[in-house]
């Protein structure tokens, strides 16, 4: 038996389904979509006309969250249509994170070959699900950009054959664009995971003393992450809509 810490940067794949792999961030990814969808269920059958505190906390959230929205995309129609996925981005995310140091996740498992195969694993540490989640963004943010400018005005951001300067700050801009499918999914997939093999270090080393804290502090950020992630998806749809003009 060996000993140490073993950091393991790919879900591991606990079988399949007509071909696909089924790894325990894909299990755990259902779970937590099971969990907000019971979750909205329940709490949409229990809403009463004169709201208890609970649902006043939760409206009040809400109604602060679509007026902040409206104030970013400036107008309140926008903030309406894209609110539930800013706010399903957000509260995915944030129970994701906050999950993951739930006991059971990534202790429990079974043994093959020698090999221990945790059955739940934080997606977020999971390259391939932060990814995913960037590229929905991001076809998000480019859908809109299409369709509030027009194809052509579009176009236009990346493609300026008017002067040599114009071409290659459209090129440039393009490129940057095309990077945040890199940065959206390599920021939340670095934090979490550096979280998790910080807080697996420090309870290899000091087992009693340090986990507690280092867990409620990375559970702290988990939350500041899924906001992050949120947010910058609402700024760049803002960016996204605006005339390419009054953007610069």
């Amino acid at each position: 038996m060996h000993e140490g810490i073993a950091v393991v940067l790919k879900a591991e794949q606990l079988g399949s389904v007509f071909g696909f792999p089924v790894t325990n961030s894909l299990v755990m990814a259902w779970i937590v979509m099971a969990l907000l969808i019971g979750g909205a269920y329940l709490f949409g059958r229990s809403l009463a006309i004169v709201p208890g505190k609970l649902q006043a906390g939760i409206e009040w959230i809400f109604e602060g969250a679509l007026e902040y929205m409206g104030e970013v995309l400036g107008s309140e129609a926008l903030a309406r249509r894209f609110f539930p996925l800013i706010a399903s981005i957000f509260l995915f995310v944030a129970a994701i994170n906050e999950l993951e140091f739930f006991p059971g996740v990534g202790s429990l498992g079974i043994v093959h070959a020698s090999q221990f195969f945790p059955l739940l694993r934080a997606p977020t540490t999971d390259l391939n699900f932060t990814l995913a989640l960037a590229a929905i963004s991001f076809f998000t943010i480019e859908i809109t950009s299409i369709a509030v400018l027009g194809f052509f005005t579009y176009a236009g951001k990346y493609v300026n054959l008017k002067s040599p300067i114009g071409f290659a700050v459209g090129l440039i801009e393009f490129i940057s664009n095309l990077g945040r499918l890199i940065s959206f999914s390599f920021r939340l997939f670095g934090n979490i995971f550096a979280g998790e093999v910080l807080v697996m270090v420090a309870g290899f080393f000091l087992p009693y003393v340090l986990p507690a804290p280092l867990m409620g502090f990375e559970m702290f950020i988990g939350l500041i992450q899924a906001l992050v992630f949120a947010m910058l998806t609402l700024f760049f749809i803002k960016l996204a809509i605006m005339d390419p003009h009054e953007a610069h």
